[in-house]
């Protein structure tokens, strides 16, 4: 548990003085019980059930009535038990699973997250209506003001919560709670075919210059900002995805509430980052906390307050992140959802197919990945079928994924690994964990070209000739790396990237694709083709450009997981992966080293068709391996990787 130290109240403070603590949650994504439905495992450590243990004890020390709950988005999407028995015709009638439990544990208020959109603006609509607490968010609006006071709401953009704070004299004194919910402004292109002209968007930071100082015009003495944002080390700029730096510099803020990019705050991950403060928990000497991800740590503020002729102003904080890890879940809230969970077993552990080989990840940043090409494959034969008799059949087919389980912040468990034999509902999920839809897109070669630059952007800049340097640079979330299958090509780690974690212009004469062809030939900028993506990528989500306007020749209304599930489905053998798509260049006398699962070891084989050592396991959990690369890192032909073979 990270405890910085609590900053203290000043001895010269006269008037009744009170603690309001402040619990927070983030990007819980459905996590709840202490249940992997991607593995059948029952023993994650993480959850919403162990973190409302916490949250009783927690509200036991303080006082209950000295206690307000609060979730900061992206609660609503994230396993099968909400993705899956949550979502309109898969038999489930109940209330949905996390609505239920956030009622359960008392909430008293939640901002949205980007995640919230995924299904849609009436299933949203619906599902919130089931929650008895208020969900916030201040600029995704039905339509824009003049300012954003004038905006038309889609759900409040703010709430004033009256609470009776206890002294520890045992005095009670009403203190009002001012609440604003604020999400990043992207999210009207990540969801593009859920909001478009139904919301629109404004930047998080103009919105909460005009909402702050309202707050207190209507009586809040205290103001709390939810904003599903992370902390961006970089320069301040319109319309950031990761703002929360830039909002604690907005006056009239009490107390911020972060997240988004499952990190945590208080903590490492932040160290250096200007005006972030990790002994004391504050951002620009605003106290606030970031609960990483899947209900792995419930945040903690401490607000110490005193009134004077001003009001109330807070004179201290303390600020604490609690691990859900070997937390025993609570029974009444397991017990709550003891339906659900069952009906979420029942449907993930339906059989769809078989593969014959092992499906995991924990390569999928070094070589081709089988998992990925299953669900490449799966995009290309949808897209292919829904184009059918039409003038874009001709074009070349190519289709885009990324992995989306690779470790990093998701830590040493973070990754696919689906045994040989039955292929069921649960492992497809595992696949794609996202609610994504498929996108059919025209593309020209150059635009394929900047496409895989973007994707490359994952690796670290190499030097010819040294030993033992890190592949993977950890401020870039696996899931930017797209694989494009139906190409053929060679990434040079002796570039640096073009692009940064934004999507802009890094090192503009650097080239990191090499040797791109199609079937053998070289692909010219001018040649034309079709492209199988996902909707977020689609219109422009992470480093990469919205290409969907203009260039859209096909969505689809089903999720990907869903068609990938009917791939798998169908009679007959699914044609095995082929030898390899991409490679990282040769360099000789060079080696890098890269942090995978630790369940590699189960494959040793995989290890030793790489040439690669293993360097033990470190101490955040992860299997080091040394990788030379004095050979490409596509196997060779008679030593090809794992491959998928799926039948029915």
């Amino acid at each position: 548990m990270l405890k910085p130290e609590p900053v203290t109240e000043p001895l010269s403070s006269t008037g009744p003085s009170v603690t309001l603590r402040l619990l927070a949650t983030s990007d819980v994504h459905g996590h709840i019980l202490a249940q992997d439905y991607f593995t059948g495992q029952d023993d994650s450590p993480v959850g919403l059930a162990r973190l409302a243990t916490i949250v009783a004890q927690a509200r036991a020390q303080a006082g209950p009535e000295n206690c307000l709950l609060l979730d900061n988005g992206d609660f609503l999407q994230g396993t099968p038990l909400t993705d899956l028995t949550a979502r309109p015709g898969n038999g489930w009638r109940g209330r949905h699973p996390v609505i239920r439990a956030m009622n359960l544990m008392g909430y008293d208020a939640a901002a949205l997250g980007n995640h919230e959109f995924n299904f849609g603006l009436d299933w949203l609509c619906d599902t919130l209506s089931q929650a008895k607490f208020p969900v916030l968010c201040a600029n995704a609006v039905r339509a824009t003001g003049t300012t954003p006071l004038e905006d038309t709401p889609f759900v409040p953009p703010v709430t004033i919560l009256t609470r009776h704070l206890r002294a520890a004299d045992g005095g009670c004194h009403d203190i009002q709670i001012g609440l604003i919910g604020l999400i990043p402004p992207q999210v009207a292109g990540w969801d593009h075919a859920h909001l478009a002209g139904c919301l629109t968007t404004r930047d998080m930071v103009e919105t909460a210059r005009h909402w702050v100082p309202a707050l207190r015009a209507r009586g809040a003495d205290l103001v709390v900002v939810l904003a599903h944002s992370g902390i961006d080390p970089g320069a301040d700029r319109p319309g950031m995805e990761n703002a929360a730096r830039a909002l604690a510099r907005v006056p009239g803020i009490d107390a911020l509430i972060a997240g988004h990019s499952h990190r945590v705050f208080p903590g490492p991950d932040h160290a250096g980052t200007e005006g972030a403060d990790v002994a004391r928990g504050t951002l620009h000497g605003v106290p606030c906390v970031k609960t990483g991800y899947a209900a792995s740590h419930l945040g903690q503020i401490d607000l110490h307050l005193r009134r004077d002729t001003r009001g109330w102003q807070v004179t201290g904080h303390a600020v604490t992140l609690r691990p859900a890890d070997g937390v025993p879940p609570c029974p009444r809230l397991t017990r709550a959802l003891v339906r659900a969970h069952a009906h979420t077993l029942r449907l993930t552990d339906r059989v769809l197919g078989e593969t014959r080989a092992p499906l995991h990840s924990y390569l999928a940043l070094v070589r081709d990945d089988p998992g990925l090409a299953l669900v490449n494959a799966a995009q290309a034969a949808a897209l292919a079928e829904a184009i059918r008799n039409t003038p874009h059949a001709a074009l070349p087919l190519l289709s885009a994924c990324a992995p989306f389980k690779t470790g990093g912040r998701g830590g040493p468990n973070h990754f696919t690994d689906i045994p040989a034999g039955p292929l069921r509902l649960r492992n497809i999920a595992d696949l794609y964990g996202f609610p994504n839809t498929l996108c059919g897109l025209l593309i020209t070669g150059a635009e394929l070209r900047d496409w895989l630059e973007r994707a490359a952007i994952c690796f670290n800049r190499i030097t010819p000739g040294a030993p033992g340097q890190a592949l993977l640079d950890p401020t870039v979330p696996g899931h930017v790396f797209d694989v494009i299958e139906g190409l053929s090509y060679a990434i040079d780690l002796t570039s640096p990237a073009r692009y940064d974690l934004d999507g802009a212009l890094a090192s503009p004469q650097a080239r990191r694709i090499r040797g791109l062809t199609h079937r053998g030939r070289p692909v010219a900028d001018s040649d034309r083709f079709v492209i199988a993506t996902n909707s977020y990528r689609a219109w422009g989500g992470g480093p990469f450009r919205p290409l969907a306007e203009g260039r859209l020749i096909h969505q689809s209304t089903r999720p990907i997981r869903d068609l990938i599930a009917d791939h798998v489905a169908r009679p007959g053998p699914i044609a095995p992966m082929p030898p390899g798509a991409w490679r990282l260049a040769p360099l000789p006398d060079t080696s890098v080293t890269i942090d995978t699962g630790p369940g590699l070891r189960a494959y040793p084989q995989e290890i030793e068709a790489l040439g690669a050592q293993d360097h033990g396991v470190t101490d955040k959990g992860f299997l080091r391996l040394v990788l030379p690369l004095a050979r490409a890192t596509r196997p060779s032909l008679a030593n090809p990787p794992t491959a998928a073979y799926i039948r029915r």
